[in-house]
């Protein structure tokens, strides 16, 4: 199941990597949050998106990517393949942006579902490049034994996205 999905998340960035314009790719690094903070001691992810210009300063469009959660011990990693719709605002007037993925994160380990997923944002956008901070959340269920705990997985992260293609 876990090939499949990223199967599936590559061949997502292979189509979009063919597009002219809108292509962002990037990556993140972070501290969880949350219950994520129970489990792990640090995030990192590839992030990429393609977006259209709807009007003067909004953008909108789709957004994946993969967040790996580096656990507390060896046995303890946990990862998420945000698939989400996703909009940017940029300032006229200064050249810094506020941003919203929203949708679902499908979770590549055992005995974790996948569940909603929202990554606000704000950040400083280049010409080719945007770096940015965000608070990424995930609305999630754990397993423990007959138990199910409903889990809110999060970290805020630092990240840069470069620009392909315009």
């Amino acid at each position: 199941m876990r090939n499949l999905l990223f199967a599936c998340a590559f061949t997502l960035f292979g189509v979009f990597s063919n597009a002219q314009q809108g292509l962002k790719i990037g990556g993140h690094i972070g501290a969880p949050l949350g219950d994520a903070s129970d489990y792990s001691s640090f995030t990192l992810g590839i992030d990429g998106a393609y977006m259209w210009n709807i009007i003067k300063g909004l953008d909108v469009g789709v957004a994946t990517g993969y967040s790996h959660f580096i656990g507390k011990d060896r046995f303890n990693d946990f990862g998420f393949i945000p698939v989400a719709a996703s909009a940017k605002y940029k300032f006229a007037t200064v050249p810094l942006f506020v941003g919203l993925d929203l949708g679902g994160a499908i979770s590549t380990s055992n005995g974790l579902d996948s569940g909603l997923y929202a990554y606000p944002k704000v950040g400083y956008q280049a010409s080719k490049a945007e770096i940015f901070l965000g608070i990424q959340n995930i609305g999630s269920r754990r397993d423990f034994g007959r138990e199910r705990i409903r889990n809110n997985f999060g970290a805020v992260n630092l990240g840069v996205n470069f620009f392909l293609g315009k």
